[in-house]
């Protein structure tokens, strides 16, 4: 006579999902944590009953020192940078991820000594229960303290160098290829490329599908001319742009906001577009359905990357183990090109 086999103990992936809760909020609930709401604390316990579920003594110490906090950490100095549309639209995604895990999102600005020390003495401190870092550059001692860190870091996008073991991103190079492929097929031979900051993963990798998709057409990529992902910086290339290449009959831009820039050089030197130059750029934010002529852009799925930054960040607090995510981009095609 065989004995029965022993009953497998339900798991905290199980709970959650019965309560129809995230990981965290599941753990959270079971150590009594704060930021947790009524409703759902008590969808855990009932999910607990039901299951029979007996917690794990090493995850309920973890889950005690939570915080209910999650940083997003912008490298940046000027703190109108959280209302530029890119970062604002991060910011909407980000948040609707942590509410779904009961975190509270805290903002954060560094790239100031004074900021810097802010984000170090956060790390050190584990004032979080985990970080989201954006907009690194090379070099930038955010990445050195992300990784001596002694809490959970996801970047949002990749920095300049290997790249992290956690991170969410768009296909960068893959969109400006596309955009510059177009720009090709409708006959244009002199393209040049305002970039970003090329102190920057995305700065550079933009150039890198620019360059790559005119010498697979057999054309030449011209210089450089870096901008600073703003409207104003974007006007001040596309005027020296001009000023070097008068031929050009295209033009690539690593933003929205300097492609933008780059219609009123345009219009202010008397050229048509797209007659006599077409515009693409890069993010499909609202001011580009609105621009004068509308603009042909690549779009990026804004608010998914900040989401998807919260949620890979929650599964790390939750103690899953989530893999980096790429993003795709598309084309979108309007008056400008």
């Amino acid at each position: 006579m065989t004995e029965d086999a022993p009953r497998r103990q339900p798991t905290l992936d199980e709970v959650a999902g019965l309560a129809g809760v995230s990981r965290s909020v599941a753990s959270r609930a079971l150590n009594n944590a704060p930021h947790v709401s009524r409703a759902k604390r008590e969808a855990v316990e009932r999910a607990v009953r039901h299951l029979g579920y007996v917690p794990n003594p090493s995850a309920r110490a973890l889950a005690t020192r939570q915080k209910g906090v999650a940083a997003l950490v912008i490298s940046g100095e000027d703190p109108s940078i959280f209302a530029d549309p890119f970062f604002a639209q991060v910011i909407v995604g980000a948040s609707a991820a942590l509410d779904e895990a009961d975190l509270h999102l805290m903002l954060c600005l560094a790239a100031s000594d004074r900021g810097r020390k802010r984000v170090a003495e956060l790390l050190r401190s584990q004032g979080a229960d985990g970080v989201m870092l954006m907009a690194l550059r090379e070099d930038d001692p955010l990445a050195r303290m992300a990784e001596e860190a002694p809490m959970p870091v996801v970047f949002g996008g990749r920095p300049v160098g290997p790249a992290p073991r956690w991170y969410v991103d768009v296909d960068n190079a893959g969109g400006a290829r596309e955009a510059v492929e177009y720009l090709v097929s409708l006959g244009r031979r002199r393209v040049a490329a305002l970039c970003g900051r090329l102190d920057t993963e995305v700065g550079r990798a933009r150039y890198r599908g620019y360059r790559d998709a005119l010498l697979a057409a057999g054309l030449e990529p011209l210089p450089p001319r870096e901008g600073d992902f703003t409207e104003t910086g974007g006007a001040a290339a596309m005027s020296t742009l001009l000023a070097e290449h008068p031929d050009l009959d295209a033009v690539f831009a690593a933003n929205d906001n300097m492609a933008v820039g780059a219609l009123r050089t345009l219009r202010g030197a008397g050229r048509r577009v797209p007659g006599d130059v077409a515009v693409v750029g890069f993010d499909d934010l609202a001011p580009a359905g609105v621009s004068d002529p509308p603009l042909t852009t690549v779009h990026q799925p804004i608010q998914a990357l900040g989401r998807e930054m919260a949620r890979m960040l929650t599964a790390l607090i939750g103690g899953q183990t989530p893999t980096p995510l790429l993003l795709p981009t598309r084309l979108v095609v309007r008056a400008s090109a």
